[in-house]
């Protein structure tokens, strides 16, 4: 099983508010998130909530699992942590979103559980055309995942262990994060 993890629990400081429940289109910038995992058969949905814990929880489906990460402030590796502790026994691996990148699509995700599933690569990442995307960490490194510190996430994994990654390729332009208000045209769809 795939699980499918959502980091929810920053502070969002430079939109000005809590960014994750800020609706784009019909939706929360969160739920964007839940519902590509959701579409590419993600079978267990874990959103790790801190800052701002109820107004996130307030806008998640009832189906999703909430993880609480009381160190959040200390950075995204506390999140991805949380998540890793929480994954059901049987998850083989663990695609891990941001909750601000909307235009991520159900079709990437499908790419990266094909990828992961030919390779059995500890991690896989997408790769569009300008930049890396999300990453898929396999049940293995789940140990040394959750020790990592800081706003690196998987990242430095990545860096540190190039060996263990395969690259999913994706024809088109890297998402727009969301990091400030001015962030918001054009964010969805592919670009």
């Amino acid at each position: 099983m795939i699980s499918g993890v959502v980091l929810a629990a920053g502070i969002s400081s430079r939109f000005g508010s809590t960014k994750q429940i800020f609706v784009l289109g019909s939706k929360p910038l969160v739920v964007h998130a839940i519902d590509a995992l959701r579409d590419a058969g993600a079978g267990e949905i874990i959103v790790v909530v801190g800052h701002d814990r109820e107004a996130v929880e307030a806008v998640l489906p009832p189906d999703v699992h909430v993880v609480w990460n009381p160190d959040y402030r200390d950075g995204q590796a506390t999140s991805l942590a949380a998540a890793l502790h929480d994954v059901a026994d049987d998850s083989e691996a663990a695609i891990v979103l941001q909750a601000d990148q909307p235009g991520i699509t159900a079709d990437d995700l499908r790419s990266l559980v094909a990828g992961f599933r030919e390779t059995r690569a500890q991690i896989a990442r997408l790769r569009y055309l300008d930049g890396p995307g999300p990453a898929l960490l396999s049940r293995e490194i789940y140990a040394e995942a959750g020790h990592l510190h800081g706003d690196a996430g998987a990242r430095l994994l990545i860096a540190s262990h190039p060996e263990w990654v395969h690259e999913v390729l994706v024809d088109r332009r890297t998402p727009h994060d969301i990091d400030t208000p001015g962030d918001l045209p054009g964010a969805t769809g592919h670009q």
